[in-house]
């Protein structure tokens, strides 16, 4: 440790100093050399013993004597919290200083820069790589689910989704992909029909009254079949009445809900009726945790396009944001108005800084201190016992030479 080593070396310079002063007194008939070293010697061992004794008195009281105004550490702590506290504030929390530093250090383009480098973006989409699974594992319990569903229903219900749907209704519309919609929607009814064909025969026979024959039930069914067919084979042929009525009936709703108050108000009851069953949260649940589980495996493999994707997107951001200066100036004007944000609490953290002073022991501050700034007192020992040695020997020549 540099603080016993240094203390040892400016000990042993002041014992040296001593040792030479008493070894001077051994000399019966001292010359003008031996008187010399003498007059030098007693001064060091004066200024080494003075500078010990101002170096010693900031932190405890020397050789545990209560001299009055010793041990000033201490005694002082909490002054000094408050001026470290004052000091912290006043030099370093300065809005004009923090806003000068940002300015000076461009943290935007830094960054940037930084990102734009394929190893760094690689290291940094690596390191969210090993933490997503762990955050997105800690959404599995069930109330963090309940949650985020809870709120993104929330979410639904105060969208006003009524225009959204409206306006893509209408580009669908407008586009020529509105033939190819309406034709699956077409295939799909078919379908659906064909496959409920006995369920219908079924629902009419239920209804029809006892007395009607089984027969005619039968042909009723059939009709109502061939009926749809029939609506469904006029829907399918492009330019036929029905098809463009239905494509105006589509369009008039879409201008609805963009346009019509009491349409939208219909829509965005029919929305919440429709987020209040059961089957849709349950539906919006499994989507929840399928996609958790889809992250959580294609982040565990060797091969993750999730991975791949974050990296891509930050060197992408990377190099994007090191081409636009006018954004990166963008960027560090909002950093310097975050940073200037904080500068009204300086009070608050120098007040901070002078109560964690303020609760530590007094032995606990004075060994802090000691610790960072007492390796480099104890130069002033050594200096101070080798100028000391060097007064001494200039005054014994002065009194020498002229008295």
């Amino acid at each position: 440790m540099a603080l016993r080593r240094n203390r040892l070396l400016a000990t042993l310079l002041l014992l040296a100093a001593a040792a030479v002063f008493f070894a001077t007194h051994l000399v019966r008939q001292p010359d003008f050399w031996i008187l010399l070293l003498r007059a030098g010697s007693e001064a060091a061992v004066v200024g080494g013993l003075a500078d010990w004794f101002a170096v010693t008195a900031l932190f405890r009281h020397p050789l545990g004597l209560p001299i009055p105004r010793t041990a000033i550490v201490p005694k002082s702590k909490d002054r000094i919290g408050e001026g470290l506290g004052d000091f912290v504030e006043r030099n370093f929390l300065a809005p004009e200083i923090i806003a000068a530093k940002l300015r000076e250090i461009e943290p935007a383009r830094r960054v940037a820069e930084w990102l734009a480098v394929p190893d760094n973006a690689r290291r940094v989409a690596g390191q969210l790589a090993t933490v997503l699974p762990y955050a997105v594992r800690s959404l599995d319990d069930a109330e963090v689910r309940a949650f985020v569903l809870r709120s993104f229903g929330e979410q639904l219900r105060e969208i006003d989704l009524a225009p959204v749907m409206g306006r893509v209704i209408a580009l669908v519309t407008a586009s020529g992909q509105y033939d190819v919609v309406f034709d699956r929607l077409l295939d799909g009814a078919q379908a659906m029909v064909a496959a409920n064909e006995e369920r219908i025969y079924a629902m009419v026979a239920e209804r029809s009254r006892w007395w009607i024959p089984k027969q005619i039930d039968q042909r009723i069914a059939r009709a109502i079949l061939e009926s749809i067919a029939e609506l469904l084979g006029e829907l399918r042929l492009p330019g036929s009445g029905a098809r463009e009525e239905l494509r105006r009936a589509v369009a008039a709703l879409a201008d609805d809900l963009v346009a019509s108050p009491e349409q939208r108000r219909r829509f965005n009851e029919a929305k919440d009726r429709l987020l209040d069953q059961p089957e849709v949260q349950g539906w919006l649940a499994r989507i929840w945790d399928d996609l958790r589980r889809i992250v959580v495996d294609d982040l565990a493999s060797p091969v993750s396009r999730t991975r791949e994707a974050v990296y891509t997107g930050i060197l992408s951001f990377g190099r994007a944001l090191a081409a636009d200066r006018p954004m990166q100036a963008r960027l560090e004007a909002a950093f310097e108005q975050v940073a200037l944000a904080a500068v009204p609490w300086r009070g608050q953290i120098g007040a901070l800084i002078a109560d964690v002073v303020r609760s530590w022991d007094a032995r606990t501050v004075s060994e802090r201190l000691e610790l960072a700034i007492g390796s480099d007192l104890q130069y002033i020992r050594m200096t101070g016992t080798l100028v000391g040695a060097c007064v001494g020997c200039a005054l014994y020549l002065v009194s020498y030479y002229l008295f």
